[in-house]
């Protein structure tokens, strides 16, 4: 298979040292530190920022104005909505600047964030759930689950597909549920188990 063109816009800044992925799209005023890794076929909008050693996987697709720092990673499939902030240290004071802890955060292949949404370093977001626009994410989400608000709380979840597939209220987990929409079967866990 031949290889796909990398595109860097003109006004975009990718530091030596970045690693870019085949058919990866970097538009403009995007800054790309040095030891960043981005997969294949990625798309980054207008005045994103990739920190030094994040780790984005394949197809991967970054609104406009999204900040990633350093100990983010990305997996592949996932989707970023405009403006969505990474947090990575959870007592940031100028006075011990030298000294921050980085914490990790792992974003899971599927997911998807809405924009706005500011993500507490730390933290996972499962395979394929869905954070809602605006939500403040603070604590671990399960596989599949849609959250949103702030601070994020479990409102349901959500298939492959994107489809919504049950209400909270009154159910028991583990169970396994099959999408309407596309008919692929899903085991929902509760977050204990998750």
């Amino acid at each position: 298979m031949p290889k796909k063109e990398i595109l860097v816009h003109q006004t975009a800044i990718v530091e030596d040292g970045a690693e870019i992925g085949d058919g990866t799209r970097i538009w403009h005023h995007v800054h790309v530190r040095r030891g960043a890794r981005l997969g294949r076929n990625c798309v980054l909008g207008k005045g994103v920022y990739i920190g030094d050693g994040v780790r984005i996987g394949d197809n991967v697709k970054i609104e406009n104005y999204v900040s990633i720092y350093k100990g983010v990673t990305i997996e592949d499939n996932v989707f970023v909505g405009p403006h969505v902030t990474f947090t990575n240290d959870l007592c940031p004071r100028i006075e011990r600047f030298e000294k921050w802890k980085v914490a990790e955060t792992v974003v899971r292949k599927g997911t998807s964030i809405g924009a706005g949404s500011v993500i507490l370093c730390g933290i996972t977001l499962g395979r394929y759930c869905f954070v809602g626009a605006g939500s403040t994410v603070t604590q671990n989400v399960p596989d599949h689950a849609l959250v949103y608000g702030n601070p994020a709380k479990e409102h349901g979840y959500v298939c492959f597909c994107g489809e919504i597939l049950l209400d909270l209220q009154g159910k028991e987990l583990p169970m396994v549920v099959i999408c309407e929409k596309c008919r692929k079967k899903i085991e929902i866990r509760p977050k204990s188990q998750g």
